[in-house]
């Protein structure tokens, strides 16, 4: 009986051996298949972390873009109505000024009454030689002149200077004593005569003059005025913002 039991024990024995090798395989599959789902299951956590961050993150900078608008919206708004503020002050400036009386002749006069007068005709002082000469107020002429005579250019240190004689033609007087009247050049003028054909060219220099209360330096362009009735003829460049001229008066700053 023995001898016939332990055969088919050894034959249980070698087929338990046998499963035994066989279930090792499978345990070892199992067990990378599990690590692998953890690894992906990690990995995808990860990734998933991340893209919550990044959308935290973008809302946040998009709260921020919101807060700006609304001051933006806000601060256009204030600009919007100080600008409507401002043309609604201009509509009623332009109305009011629409409305304005015209000046009275009461304070047209009393302007007049603040205002130099000059006569006509005027005293006038060139300071160079401190001589009073008869001057010609003409408000049709641009530029003043002097009745400039006995003329002679020459150079002085690289520039054009001048010097000539004004003949006082309401004192009779030798050429003797007249004095000489030196000045630098400004610049000089082209002058066209309606009897000549070419332009002349004059010089123009700077003097000092007392007219009454005026006290002031003068460009004269520099001519021959013998002609003339006055030595001294004053234009619109030295009346202008200075006195006005009343034409049916003479001497009115000055004595005669």
């Amino acid at each position: 009986m023995i001898q016939r039991i332990l055969p088919l024990v050894a034959v249980l024995s070698l087929s338990g051996c046998a499963l035994t090798q066989q279930a090792q395989p499978l345990a070892s599959d199992n067990s990378e298949t599990v690590a692998a789902i953890k690894s992906m299951e990690t990995n995808l956590n990860t990734r998933l972390d991340t893209m919550e961050g990044k959308i935290e993150t973008q809302n946040e900078y998009i709260s921020t873009l919101e807060k700006e608008l609304s001051n933006v919206s806000e601060e256009l708004s204030i600009v919007r109505s100080e600008q409507t503020k401002i043309q609604n002050s201009i509509r009623v400036a332009t109305s009011k000024k629409k409305r304005l009386a015209p000046l009275p002749v009461s304070m047209q006069s009393q302007a007049l009454k603040d205002t130099i007068v000059l006569g006509a005709i005027e005293n006038v002082e060139i300071a160079d030689i401190k001589q009073a000469f008869t001057a010609r107020i003409d408000t049709g002429a641009t530029t003043s002149s002097l009745n400039a005579v006995d003329l002679q250019e020459f150079e002085r240190n690289g520039s054009q200077w001048v010097r000539f004689h004004l003949v006082n033609q309401d004192v009779k007087a030798d050429d003797g004593k007249l004095e000489w009247i030196t000045a630098p050049v400004i610049r000089n003028v082209k002058i066209r005569q309606a009897t000549a054909d070419d332009a002349e060219r004059r010089p123009v220099v700077e003097l000092w003059i007392k007219l009454g209360a005026i006290h002031e330096k003068v460009q004269f362009t520099l001519a021959d005025r013998s002609h003339m009735t006055h030595s001294v003829l004053l234009g619109r460049e030295f009346i202008q913002d200075i006195a006005v001229v009343d034409v049916s008066k003479e001497f009115v700053q000055s004595k005669k």
